[in-house]
């Protein structure tokens, strides 16, 4: 942990940061805004305030804008603390035009493997239906997803159609078109024109079952 200047925090500031390595080190993870609110008898609003000023003065930084996963920094900048566990948010709904990842609003998040998934600004998506069974992925996984606005050829993202409607299929660029293909013979690819579709991110893995056990798309 960064070496910590009587001068420069509080003696909040010092005891809250104190707390964070602590819990870090011990659970392998960020405690919640409820969780060290409930720790330290504060409000979830005071560990916001901590949380930012401690950021601002270079002692704490923040993995992404959806995973609430916060590091400690020590006096190089690097995170000093371990994470084994990260959280990711589960992404609830779509505001039409705007891309997913500009959203600010979720469902809760998940808890995974930091060693598994790390990649920056990782969010996921609770899957509905069986579209996609044929890749492994079934109706109430979690798809986890890297945000992307493009795609290659065969790869599983997710797609916003007509700016409202998010899909989760198989993406392939034609001469004039965009095909989405799902994995299931009950479903026939959908063509779409370029201005019709935007990409925003490509699955990299998916979570089952109420542990979250991980396994990967085909």
């Amino acid at each position: 942990m960064k070496p910590i200047t009587p001068t420069e925090l509080t003696e909040t500031q010092q005891n809250f940061l104190v707390y964070l390595d602590e819990k870090i080190r011990e659970n392998g993870r960020t405690p919640s805004l409820r969780e060290a609110a409930a720790d330290l008898g504060i409000s979830h609003t005071a560990v916001g305030q901590l949380i930012k000023a401690l950021e601002a003065r270079g002692y704490l930084r923040r993995e992404g804008r959806y995973s609430r996963t916060i590091h400690i920094l020590n006096r190089t900048g690097a995170a000093a603390a371990p994470h084994r566990v990260r959280e990711i948010a589960v992404i609830g709904r779509i505001t039409a035009g705007l891309p997913m990842y500009a959203q600010q609003e979720w469902e809760g998040t998940v808890v995974v493997d930091a060693g598994v998934f790390r990649g920056p600004d990782l969010f996921s998506l609770r899957i509905r239906g069986d579209s996609m069974q044929g890749a492994g992925i079934l109706d109430g996984d979690i798809a986890v997803c890297e945000p992307r606005q493009f795609a290659e050829n065969g790869e599983i993202v997710v797609a916003l159609i007509h700016g409202d409607e998010a899909t989760v299929k198989r993406f392939f660029r034609r001469g004039d078109h965009i095909e989405l293909r799902p994995e299931n013979p009950a479903y026939q690819p959908v063509r779409y024109g370029f201005d019709e579709i935007l990409i925003q991110g490509k699955v990299v893995g998916v979570l089952r079952g109420p542990d979250g056990i991980p396994h990967t798309a085909a």
